[in-house]
């Protein structure tokens, strides 16, 4: 907390709005959720509640935590709980970090994950599963990144968190929000779990020279390379698809685009669901 309230983006947050624990929940959702959780919860609530009321139209709330630890899963779907409470008709987004096999460092994940999962169902609109096994694996086959770090883990995830919420801060032809995703994407309102793909992918630091057409783009974003959860979408079937592009694209080539994804791979997407791709435009 201290290397970021000294770090370059430290001045970005009020100072009243860091909220310190002292003591850990040492990976045991129980603790996060019941003991430590819930004597910080208050806190944080006094400080989320400061903030909404400072907001002209307040559209919802993004919490970025992991599923398997104790803090991020037990404290963090503790806090997703109480915000539903307090706020019940604003969209709840959340990106969760999923736990996965081969890059884990706690025994007890899959416990947290599982019960973290049963409170993101009841208690969240939207959830973009990020899973650091796929992080890995763009690392090192897509930006061919010999030692990745956390950090390039992070600007991964915080180009997908950024690219979410686009058509809320820039103008576009056809915009889009936190509420016109949860419509167009969750069929049933327990199916909100998304797995997210990004295009084009770069390195931090590096400048991307080549312009990239629209099919492309395209065909990257729905690549199972290209996605932040390590699970090949080849092995389901797609329910809906939201494809947010950004800057000088022309939207009848990308509609044109979208269709013909859906027709030549129809088997890919259920039939009960007609016309399931959404599409947005922001500079």
């Amino acid at each position: 907390m201290d290397s970021v309230r000294s770090g370059a983006f430290g001045s970005l947050f009020r100072p009243d709005n860091f909220v310190f624990g002292q003591s850990g929940a040492g990976n045991n959702w129980a603790k996060g959720h019941y003991t430590e959780g819930a004597e910080l919860v208050d806190s944080v609530l006094d400080v989320v509640r400061k903030e909404a009321e400072g907001c002209d139209c307040l559209q919802g709330f993004q919490i970025t935590h992991s599923l398997g630890g104790g803090t991020g899963a037990g404290m963090g779907t503790l806090l997703i709980s109480k915000i539903r409470e307090e706020f019940p008709d604003r969209m709840m987004a959340t990106f969760s970090v999923v736990p996965s096999p081969k890059v884990s460092d706690t025994v007890v994940e899959p416990y947290n994950a599982t019960l973290s999962v049963h409170q993101l169902v009841e208690n969240s609109d939207e959830t973009f599963c990020i899973d650091n096994e796929a992080l890995y694996d763009i690392c090192f086959r897509t930006l061919k990144l010999a030692t990745p770090t956390y950090g390039d883990l992070n600007h991964l995830v915080s180009i997908v968190m950024s690219g979410i919420t686009t058509c809320l801060r820039f103008p576009g032809q056809l915009n889009s929000d936190l509420r016109k995703l949860a419509v167009n994407m969750v069929p049933f309102p327990r199916l909100h779990f998304f797995m997210v793909g990004f295009a084009p992918l770069t390195a931090r630091g590096s400048q991307q020279y080549r312009a990239i057409t629209v099919p492309e783009l395209t065909s990257q974003m729905f690549d199972a390379k290209n996605m932040m959860a390590a699970s090949d979408p080849r092995h389901g079937r797609y329910l809906t698809v939201a494809a947010y592009f950004r800057g000088k694209v022309s939207m009848k080539e990308v509609e044109e685009n979208m269709l013909s994804v859906q027709n030549k791979n129809s088997n890919y997407f259920v039939e009960w669901i007609p016309n399931n791709v959404q599409t947005a435009h922001c500079d």
